[in-house]
């Protein structure tokens, strides 16, 4: 397995994060989920190219069997956001039928490529193993179909790529030679538990309340992805919901641009300003002018705490199969955001005679692509095994 390129993707409503392994070398990336159609006519040139990062500048077609439509260029991620055409994601997207989850996941693995090939204006980069998430709500019915539109060849062609010769262009020909997909919340639990280099359990008092029972409640963008843990699988009856952050990151958005002047470029420029904390919640509207915008924030973020713990209570009270369960943890983007503001509703919880004592974890926020990776080792490893074994069969 030293030898594959394995490639792991959390496919979020607002950032989609990526974990790469050539070869045993890991690399780390995070882009904001937006796309906006390029039009050549209104392309703006940047004054100094030299200092442009191609990261800030990607502007991709793509050419494949998983999109109908081949002719369109599109910017995505950060060059997204800047355009006044910006389109993020609607409430409750189907992620396996939008093609915007293509041309995203295409474009971050063939960036990738570029980075590990530089000094290539045309290449050919093989993905081993392709590990990605659904939501729990579209886990059991999408899952085939995600796989067999990732697996094959795709070709991504980066436009106006920052110092490079005319006609300023890179073609990557992506390579997926196999697809696993995970449940969200369910992927968690591997980054929860097992080693990522070693794959061997690594929290050993989890793993023993799995025997019991575990309820995991991921919150994301556009859905909570509640799993439960039995003897360290997941139980079939818990399922999610289409509940998440963005909402009411849409209302502080649209708060401040009322009432402050301001607009977000994105749902992710406001998520990074409350994951730096309470001293970075303030807009320039103007310069040298700064307006506080916690009281926009916060009562959105308490909103969402308690109807999150709600759905909590309803899960646990729904499942015969997870009743008695001994462990309640939080983990997701949104769940670390608004830690405090769950942590004060469950004191609430408590005096109401429901206490919900919720475990929140290290990096909970990248859970999920950690066991993404997880699985994809394990799946590479499950791959190679069979194929030695038949080996041996065809040569005995």
């Amino acid at each position: 397995m030293e030898n594959k390129n394995l490639l792991a993707a959390d496919i979020g409503n607002s950032w989609y994060k990526v974990l790469a392994s050539d070869q045993g070398e890991l690399s780390e990336y995070k882009m904001p989920n937006a796309i906006a159609l390029f039009d050549e006519e209104f392309h703006e040139k940047p004054y100094d190219e030299e200092e442009m990062e191609l990261e800030d500048n990607l502007i991709v077609e793509v050419k494949s069997h998983a999109i109908v439509d081949k002719r369109e260029i599109f910017y995505i991620g950060k060059s997204a956001t800047r355009q006044k055409n910006v389109s993020l994601t609607s409430f409750n997207n189907q992620k396996v039928d939008e093609i915007r989850t293509y041309i995203l996941l295409f474009g971050i693995s063939a960036y990738h490529a570029i980075l590990a090939n530089p000094d290539e204006t045309e290449l050919d980069y093989q993905i081993d193993q392709l590990a990605v998430s659904l939501p729990t709500t579209q886990y059991k019915e999408k899952k085939e179909s995600i796989k067999q539109r990732l697996t094959g060849t795709h070709t991504i062609i980066f436009h106006k790529v920052p110092g490079v010769d005319e006609p300023k262009e890179i073609a990557v020909n992506l390579h997926v030679n196999d697809v696993i997909v995970g449940a969200e919340g369910a992927c968690a639990y591997l980054g929860m538990t097992r080693n990522l280099e070693s794959l061997e359990i690594k929290d050993s008092d989890l793993y023993r309340d799995s025997k019991k029972g575990i309820i995991i409640g991921d919150l994301g963008g556009d859905s909570v992805d509640f799993v439960g843990i039995k003897n360290n699988k997941p139980v079939a009856s818990v399922e999610g919901e289409p509940f998440g952050i963005n909402q009411f990151l849409d209302n502080i958005i649209q708060k401040v641009s009322k009432n402050e002047l301001y607009k977000f470029d994105s749902r992710s420029e406001l998520e990074e300003k409350l994951a730096a904390g309470q001293s970075e919640w303030y807009v320039e509207p103007f310069a040298g002018v700064r307006k506080d915008i916690s009281k926009y924030i916060i009562p959105q973020l308490k909103l969402m705490a308690i109807k999150y713990l709600e759905l909590f209570d309803r899960v646990r009270s729904s499942s015969s199969e997870i009743k008695g369960a001994v462990r309640y943890i939080a983990v997701g983007g949104a769940a670390s955001l608004a830690k405090r503001q769950i942590q004060e509703a469950a004191v609430k919880w408590a005096e109401r005679g429901r206490p919900i004592e919720l475990y929140f974890p290290e990096d909970m926020d990248t859970l999920n692509v950690h066991g993404l990776l997880i699985l994809a080792k394990m799946n590479q490893l499950k791959l190679e095994k069979q194929t030695n074994s038949e080996y041996v069969l065809t040569n005995s």
